[in-house]
């Protein structure tokens, strides 16, 4: 940690004011791209999509549950893994108890991952979560809002996430958000999405971090989120992070 300089209180409240004006032009900053955000043209969602949710077949439609919004969070969950990625499960730790507030705001919030139903709701009940859940395995969602990756895709570097073409990940799922809107009329529009650090925005943790004098202090890291655990995992001192050993074999095969 930097030294800090020790001073009268009349001196911290000085420097305090001074911070105190740029944090009120940020909040102001915030507000108006809330606004801009909130203006984008929507996109029609023509295709039918699909999923296995704990109620059946259900279609994005469905999801909604009778409300005009709904928030999908796109959670890292490869068909061939055993539990769900411990940085979205960081997240869904925060988002879950915000649901039942959403409801009384015509939002519906469900996650979505492509591994079978019965991995997630196993995973769902170990972490104890309430909050819906359900499989894309049998179809093209993760795809098309670009959160899942072809293994030619990552062989070839022509993965396209977060807008850009060409990014790498050692692993063939991304998180995401996406939002949709239903009229009246029963279609279906998609009307935002956001990856990569555009998640912070919904991860509290990270918003408690930045005012302790240490901050997210994860300069020494592999990567920013290698110190996340599953929240029944932060004592387990035999815990092997996936990422980083995927990291590393790709060195050491490169």
């Amino acid at each position: 940690m930097p030294k800090h300089p020790v001073v009268s209180s009349k001196e911290w409240i000085k420097a305090r004011k001074k911070l105190l004006k740029k944090e009120k032009k940020f909040s102001k900053l915030r507000d108006e791209l809330t606004r801009q955000r909130q203006e984008l043209p929507w996109e029609r969602v023509k295709k039918e999509y699909t999923f296995e949710g704990p109620d059946g077949k259900e279609t994005l439609a469905d999801l909604f549950d009778g409300r005009s919004q709904l928030i999908v969070y796109h959670f890292m969950f490869d068909p061939e893994w055993d539990e769900g990625c411990k940085s979205c499960s960081l997240i869904a730790d925060l988002y879950n108890p915000s649901i039942i507030h959403l409801k009384h705001r015509d939002v519906t919030m469900v996650t979505l991952s492509r591994a079978p139903l019965e991995k997630l709701q196993a995973f769902k009940k170990r972490m104890g979560w309430s909050f819906k859940w359900v499989s894309s395995l049998e179809s093209d969602f993760n795809w098309d809002y670009q959160v899942s990756f072809t293994p030619e895709q990552m062989a070839e570097g022509k993965m396209y996430y977060n807008y850009k073409k060409g990014k790498t990940f050692p692993v063939a799922e991304a998180p995401g958000i996406s939002t949709f809107h239903k009229n009246e009329k029963g279609e279906v529009f998609h009307t935002y999405s956001s990856f990569a650090r555009g998640l912070e925005t919904f991860m509290g943790v990270y918003q408690l971090l930045d005012i302790v004098p240490k901050g997210r202090d994860e300069g020494s890291l592999s990567y920013g989120m290698e110190w996340v655990r599953h929240h029944d995992r932060y004592e387990d001192g035999s815990f092997v992070d996936p990422y980083v050993e995927l990291m590393r074999d790709q060195q050491d095969a490169g």
